[in-house]
Order: C-alpha cells, then sequence, then structure tokens
C-alpha cells in the first residue's frame, strides 16, 4: 500500500500506510464518533475479514465514521489480497508495520495514527489479543472507549497460553466485548469478563452480495468440473483444527463405495504438505483438489453439491454462512455456535466433531438424494435470511456503540 495519492498537508508517522479512502476521511474534518476496526493479520487473512472491511459502508448510514486498521508486517505479500478486498469494499484502510510479539514500537506507530484523527470521539474495536492490549495502553493517554469482538481462539501452538493469558487480561478491561457464538460467551465469563460488558451477536453477511447467479451446471463448468460428477466442497485455512484430513478421508470412502463424487477444498496454509501427501497415498489427486486461495469463492461456492465443514474448533464460521446463502446443502461437525445456526435436520446435517464415519455417512446421504439437497439448500438460505443479515447485524453493533458515548477522561 502506497501513500502516492495523500493530500500534501497529510504528514503520516513512520509505518503508517493508508490508502486513498483513508486518508480523505483522516483529511476531512469530521463530528461523528470514529470506530478503529483494529486486528493483527498474516497472509491472506481470514474469517474476521469479511465483518471488519464491510462494516465501513453500514456503519456509515448509522452515524459512525470507521477505519480498517491492520497491523501486519511490511515484508507479508499475502496483505496485497486484503488491500484489494478494501478496494472492492470501498474501505478505508490503514496498515501499521508489525515486527512480532516483541516489537514495542507497534505502540509508538499506532499513537502516531491517534495524532492524525483529532478530537472527535474514538471507539477502539479490537479483533484479538494484540490489538485489545494496544487499545488498552494507549487509552491511558487518549479519550476513547474500547470494545473487543472475540472471533475465537483456534490455532493451538506453544505461544497459545500466554496469548490466552493476555487476552483474558485485556477483555476484563474492555467496556464491551462482542461473543460470535454461545460457547464463547460462556468462555468469556468464566475468565472474569463481567456480565454487563458481554453481548451475543452472531457474525451475519451480506445477503444482497451473497446469493446464487449461477446453476450448479454452469459454475462447474466455469471451473473445469465435470458436470455429471458430484463435488463436495469446504473452504477455509489448510490448518489443523480445520479438519480437512477428516474430510478428505470422508470423501475417500464414498468413491471407495462407487459413487461418483469429488473433493474440493479452497484455501491455503500451513497443513497443505500434508493434506498434499495423504491425497497422493490415497492416489486420488484427479478426485480430490487443494484449489489454494480464492479472493473471491462465489463461483466454487455455487458449483458445490454439498458444502462440508469438518473444524474441530471454530467460532460461528462466516463461511458456513456463505454456503447456506448461495443455497448449498451443508454438513457440519457440531462445533461452538455451529447448532444454533444447523439444527440438524431441515437445514442442514451436524455430526460429532472428529468422527469421519459419521462425517462420510452424512455426505453419503446427500450425495444419493438430490431433492433433499435442494430443500435443505433452500432452507439453509432462508435461515440466512431470517437471522443473519449483516444490516441488523450493524444496526446491533451501532447500538452497543451509542452506548458508550459518554463523557470519558484520560
Amino acid at each position: 500500500m502506497t501513500n502516492d495519492t495523500l493530500p500534501t498537508d497529510l504528514q503520516l508517522p513512520a509505518g503508517v500506510s493508508l490508502n486513498s479512502r483513508a486518508a480523505a476521511l483522516i483529511a476531512t474534518p469530521g463530528s461523528w464518533p470514529l470506530v478503529l476496526h483494529t486486528r493483527v493479520v498474516n497472509g491472506t487473512g481470514g474469517g474476521p475479514e469479511k465483518t471488519i472491511l464491510h462494516s465501513p459502508r453500514f456503519l456509515n448510514d448509522l452515524g459512525y465514521d470507521c477505519l480498517c486498521v491492520y497491523f501486519r508486517d511490511p515484508a507479508d505479500s499475502g496483505f496485497e489480497s486484503i488491500e484489494a478486498r478494501a478496494q472492492e469494499a470501498d474501505a478505508p484502510l490503514v496498515a501499521i508495520d508489525d515486527f512480532g510479539p516483541t516489537d514495542r514500537g507497534i505502540l509508538r506507530r499506532a499513537k502516531g495514527l491517534l495524532s492524525l484523527v483529532g478530537n472527535r470521539p474514538l471507539i477502539w474495536h479490537g479483533h484479538d489479543y494484540k490489538s485489545n492490549l494496544v487499545g488498552i495502553w494507549l487509552r491511558r493517554t487518549h479519550r476513547m472507549r474500547i470494545v473487543s469482538t472475540v472471533h475465537g481462539w483456534v490455532l493451538k501452538t506453544w505461544k497459545t497460553p500466554l496469548y490466552y493469558a493476555i487476552d483474558r487480561w485485556s477483555l476484563r478491561r474492555c467496556e464491551a466485548v462482542i461473543c460470535v457464538s454461545t460457547d464463547l460467551l460462556e468462555t468469556c465469563q468464566g475468565m472474569g469478563v463481567k456480565s454487563k460488558s458481554l453481548m451475543l451477536v452472531d457474525n451475519a453477511i451480506d445477503l444482497m452480495q451473497t446469493r446464487r447467479s449461477q446453476s450448479i451446471a454452469q459454475a462447474k463448468g466455469e471451473l473445469g468440473w465435470p458436470e455429471s460428477r458430484l463435488l463436495v466442497g469446504a473452504v477455509g485455512r489448510l490448518s489443523p483444527e480445520k479438519g480437512f484430513h477428516l474430510l478428505i478421508d470422508a470423501v475417500a470412502q464414498q468413491i471407495r463405495a462407487g459413487i461418483d463424487v469429488g473433493l474440493s477444498i479452497v484455501g491455503e496454509g500451513p497443513a497443505r504438505g500434508e493434506l498434499e501427501q495423504q491425497i497422493a497415498d490415497l492416489e486420488l489427486g484427479d478426485r480430490i483438489h487443494l484449489a489454494g486461495f480464492v479472493a473471491d469463492p462465489a463461483m466454487h461456492y455455487q458449483a458445490m453439491d454439498i458444502y462440508a465443514l469438518s473444524s474441530l474448533r471454530e467460532g460461528l464460521p462466516n463461511v458456513l454462512l456463505e454456503a447456506m446463502a448461495y443455497e448449498v446443502p451443508v454438513v457440519s461437525t457440531r462445533v461452538a455456535g455451529v447448532p444454533r445456526l444447523i439444527d440438524g435436520q431441515t437445514n442442514g446435517r451436524l455430526v460429532d466433531c472428529g468422527d469421519r464415519e459419521k462425517l462420510s455417512a452424512a455426505i453419503g446421504e446427500l450425495l444419493c438424494q438430490p431433492e433433499l439437497r435442494l430443500q435443505l439448500g433452500q432452507a439453509a438460505r432462508a435461515t440466512v435470511e431470517q437471522r443473519f443479515c449483516f444490516a441488523k447485524r450493524m444496526q446491533m453493533m451501532a447500538a452497543v456503540y451509542d452506548g458508550l458515548q459518554q463523557p470519558v477522561s484520560v
């Protein structure tokens, strides 16, 4: 991201970059409260980007300005995809250089950004442990309210206990904590977050932008997939908690049972090598594809006969909402907030986490019943329309921000 198009009188701190939309917002004096959606990102990002990057245009209709602020390694080329998505969404994007967990300079650079926005009311809305911590630290010298959204702690590494401890400390000091699933709400309660600060606000999607425009056959043709071959699909980061190794085995069972079916997994991540080896060992490279990262997977969703979520850990996955909005029948593990979305009968199928046999059986049931797939797909779309509309979600978020518009002292 470059600053070539910035107003000449706008002096940026070192390590802070803006797109033209963010520069225009900062350069134009405003009286509306300013929400800083702030998140650490690696590579091409994940599910939270679908919320963060689409928030500004909805909040503008509700009396709030908004900046999408990302802490990112300036050498990470994956951030280019987030820049492209921000441009498509007309989102004001700010990039702040971040050189890892021990980079204390992030505080100076973030403080430099705050110096640009004037005296308007500020709401710092963090989306992970580091953005929460930075916001709480900066509140010592800047008048602003602190909000956090808890998306879930899905990656498990040796650093996870430390990050979890930092987040626990930070969340207790936030004035509002948004949880995207009931299990995360219960976890936050167990961490000592005050009940009056907690709110359950489900993930949601923009239904106008997420609707079927191609038939399954047309979409398969666009992707070069045989029209007569059934397609099971999934979208997500290639990492162990997504359970894609289980999904590959589950579909392989159906192939061995004589069903003309394949699997396409859209996404990139550290488990690619292991999954490629698994596919090679099964000798199913012609049927099971790792499609890689796709900026806009709309065509992939529309080509799917079944969407399968095999995750072992999740919050409330945006990818599941998207599949349902495209009228794709879903089979999902019974993980986190998913049972609030899928009832297991009328709008999709649920199986126990980690059970590849039940996962395969549920997929097999739908593969053999085209009328059932049609019914479940239509019911899935209706569920999302009724309960997971992005415009309604943003009205709830604006109500949270409205409740914070009281005088605050440094």
